[in-house]
């Protein structure tokens, strides 16, 4: 006899296969192709500072030893000897290489903050230009309207292509800090920094000249027999020699300094390779002056240790908000530039302090920190990617709330938009927020701990399958540019919903039920399914959806009674006429779908059979040029004809008795397991809607005997000694269709006899196992337990037979 599916047991599992058969493999994380790690731009910068740092270090040895031999042999040991004209100038020479090494400290703590450039050519032209802009001012004074207009046109221009800063409102700026006070703008930091950098060159001139007079002159007394003598000659030559070298170095340093910056532009060239072009020069000046400050303040190799990921991090993790915007902007170009992204990446998602802040920093809804937030959610939607990542960015307190938080549907059935982000977000950046946090929970979905994290956060299940609604105008013509985004935002939400109704266990059922419990949930993808011809990626998602959704009783029902639904799914799968090369794989999931909710439902076989489509299928079912929308066919029609009223199926389904010689022919002749799998299980059905002559007439129109079938079902049993996962209702199935033969025939129990078919059930009666007591699977686990035990069919069969 024929059983029917009358329990659904749902167990916790691992992963959610074909829902047809168990799969005992877990769902292996999908291999990328990973890029070799360029070499790093920044290490031109840290070479740059290692070789300045040499040269530096050098001179200031120098300036040292000869500060040491002037005030312990020279001014200690001949003071007395000195002529008026050495003593004054071993004075000023120390005075003034004082005066350096002191501005040099501060000029580097003064440019270290300052937001203007290092070279000291560039600052002379900087302000060569400020005073030629004061000419022009004074000159342009006088002119019309409208040339003041159209500069101010050109500024406002400027203005808006520069990167925004943060505005300080409570905090003073390093670079505008008064020094003095009553000293207006003539002591401010960054005209200091300024001064200090042309005292040293004028020190530095000032020392050379100085010491070149008196090596070339050699009058170191009017004596010059006792100045030999006493030592006093030899010691004011090593001096002044020692002031020279040191002076002489410095320029060579200064010298190279300008080459690179100002003419070589080494800061130009490694930002432009670093992707920061848009942000300017002044995080790679800053890193560059860690790196020196490191190279001068200890070993000349630390400044090499230094790269622009940990630099970046260092700032994302300080209280300046300035500091943050850089750090963020760096590590999100960093992270999107595929030569450094994986190791980017790699170094992020290792310091859970830094994943702390960029969760922090989706909370900021300031107008001024928009570009931090958004450049926060790239980071994470790319370093979500890698699944371990995606645990510690959920494993993070508060993380899927904030993810939460930068979603903003502008539908009429969601909520009302915040009013701060309202007016601080644009449309366009709205869409790329909620396309970003789409992506982030799409990604941490992957783990059955993450889903469980989203069903308990309050409102997200219905921002998610609000997101899934597509108008009419939409579906039909996803080409317009200014919706592109909104297309996207659709097919992430879907991806996001498909994930979330495959979870299993208990998990998996609460979030069905709930998502079902969503009014929206159903009717958005009937839209898409109804509208979405051009959509055909949609289409297969709504389906899939619809698919696990149906695993539950309830929405099964719910689907069914939805207006539009059903009849919606028929269209699809019976027309042949969807675009492109998609048409068997959203057929093929359309066919499940339609399959699943006609399983264990007698009212959705009833819709189904008032849509008048069994023509339809029997035709798709006959026609063997598609092999997976034939065997969906199969899989509908076993349902129909299970699960429709008995009193009312031999009269609804007659019409399916004219596929029996296709099913007949399949059987025999099939030679892959799964078409043979389902063509025997929709063949008892058929058998049950026959009369003896009707029987007798398939197998002639067939070109196949009784005795033919009774052996491919004994090789059947033959073949599969073992229950099978690819197909595990194979064997169940032809013990049910022997029953159904020997049944409308009694004269067939001679002939499966004679094939031994006893001894062939006795051997699956020791071998039989729970999987094929299942119809459907979810992972591992069986979700439909058949009414009847395989066993119990076993018993009847051998009741039969004997």
């Amino acid at each position: 006899m024929v059983d029917q599916t009358t329990e659904v047991v749902v167990h916790v599992s691992s992963s959610v296969g074909n829902i047809f058969q168990p799969d005992n493999a877990l769902t292996p994380e999908p291999r990328r192709p990973t890029h070799l790690s360029a070499p790093a731009p920044e290490k031109k910068l840290t070479l740059f500072a290692l070789r300045l740092a040499v040269l530096e270090k050098i001179a200031s040895r120098l300036g040292s030893l000869g500060f040491v031999w002037a005030t312990v042999v020279l001014l200690g040991g001949f003071a007395a000897s000195l002529e008026t004209s050495d003593f004054w100038f071993v004075t000023v020479i120390l005075v003034v290489e004082g005066a350096r090494i002191f501005s040099r400290s501060h000029e580097l703590e003064m440019q270290h903050q300052s937001n203007y450039t290092i070279s000291g050519i560039n600052t002379f032209r900087l302000l060569v230009r400020q005073v030629t802009s004061i000419f022009h001012k004074i000159a342009s004074a006088g002119n019309n309207v409208d040339r003041s207009s159209s500069v101010q046109e050109t500024k406002r221009e400027q203005r808006t292509t520069t990167p925004r800063q943060i505005e300080r409102t409570r905090t003073w700026t390093t670079s505008d800090v008064p020094m003095l006070p009553y000293t207006g703008w003539v002591f401010v930091s960054r005209n200091v920094s300024r001064v200090c950098y042309w005292l040293q060159i004028a020190s530095a001139f000032a020392s050379i000249i100085i010491s070149m007079i008196k090596l070339i002159r050699q009058d170191y007394g009017g004596n010059e027999l006792r100045s030999r003598s006493t030592n006093l000659h030899s010691a004011l030559t090593l001096f002044y020699s020692l002031a020279l070298a040191e002076a002489l170095l410095f320029l060579v340093e200064k010298a190279y300094w300008e080459w690179m910056i100002s003419v070589y532009k080494i800061l130009d060239k490694v930002n432009q390779e670093c992707g920061l072009e848009r942000s300017g020069t002044d995080s790679v000046r800053r890193f560059f002056y860690n790196a020196y400050s490191r190279c001068l303040n200890g070993s000349i190799f630390d400044g090499l240790k230094m790269d622009m990921v940990v630099f970046a991090m260092e700032l994302l993790v300080s209280n300046s908000t300035d500091e943050q915007l850089t750090g963020a902007e760096i590590l999100y170009r960093f992270s999107t530039n595929e030569n450094y992204s994986v190791d980017t990446l790699q170094k992020i998602g290792t310091n859970l302090e830094i994943i702390e802040r960029l969760v922090e920093m989706l909370n900021w809804r300031s107008k001024n920190q928009e570009g931090m937030r958004m450049s926060s959610a790239e980071i994470l939607s790319r370093l979500a990617s890698k699944k371990q990542n995606s645990l510690r960015v959920a494993g993070i307190p508060g993380a899927i709330e904030s993810i939460s938080s930068i979603l903003d549907s502008t539908r009429d059935s969601g909520q009302a938009t915040d009013e701060i982000g309202e007016n601080s977000i644009n449309q366009t950046d709205r869409w790329t927020f909620n396309n970003l946090g789409l992506l982030i929970l799409k990604r941490i979905a992957r783990d059955h701990i993450n889903c469980v994290k989203i069903w308990k956060t309050k409102g997200l299940l219905s921002k998610i399958v609000d997101f899934t609604y597509a108008d009419k105008r939409l579906l039909k013509d996803p080409n317009l540019a200014a919706e592109s985004n909104k297309i996207l935002a659709v097919k992430r939400s879907l991806k996001l919903l498909r994930k979330l109704v495959k979870t299993t266990g208990a998990t998996g059922r609460n979030l069905r039920r709930d998502i079902s419990a969503i009014v929206f949930t159903v009717s958005n993808i009937r839209e898409t399914l109804r509208h979405g011809k051009k959509q055909p990626g949609l289409q297969k998602l709504g389906a899939e959806i619809l698919t696990f959704l149906a695993l539950d009783e309830g929405a099964t029902e719910m689907i069914g009674g939805t207006g539009g639904v059903l009849n919606g799914l028929l269209t699809i799968f019976l027309s042949d006429d969807v675009p492109g090369n998609q048409t068997s794989v959203v057929r093929d999931s359309v066919g499940k779908t339609i399959a699943m909710l006609a399983q264990g439902s007698q009212s959705n076989c009833q819709r189904m059979l008032r849509s008048d489509v069994l023509e339809g299928l029997v035709k798709v079912l006959n026609n063997p040029n598609n092999p997976l929308i034939q065997l969906n066919a199969a899989r509908i029609l076993r349902n129909l004809c299970a699960y429709t009223d008995p009193n009312q199926v031999k009269q609804q389904l007659k019409e399916v008795k004219s596929a029996g010689a296709t099913v007949l022919k399949a059987i025999i002749n099939s030679e892959e397991s799964k078409p043979q799998e389902v063509m025997v299980g929709l063949a008892p059905h058929i058998f049950m809607l026959m009369s003896a002559e009707e029987t007798r007439e398939m197998f002639e129109e067939a070109g196949v005997s009784r005795e033919e079938v009774a052996e491919a079902l004994v090789n059947i049993l033959k073949r599969y000694e073992q229950p099978v996962p690819k197909v595990p209702r194979i064997r169940r199935f032809a013990i049910d269709l022997t029953i159904q033969m020997m049944k409308t025939n009694p004269t067939t129990v001679k002939t499966f006899q004679r094939l031994r078919m006893k001894n062939e059930l006795e051997t699956v009666f020791e071998t039989s196992a729970e999987v094929e007591n299942f119809d459907t699977f979810s992972g591992t686990v069986g979700l439909a337990r058949h009414g009847l035990t395989i066993n119990e069919l076993i018993e009847e069969a051998m009741r039969l037979l004997s």
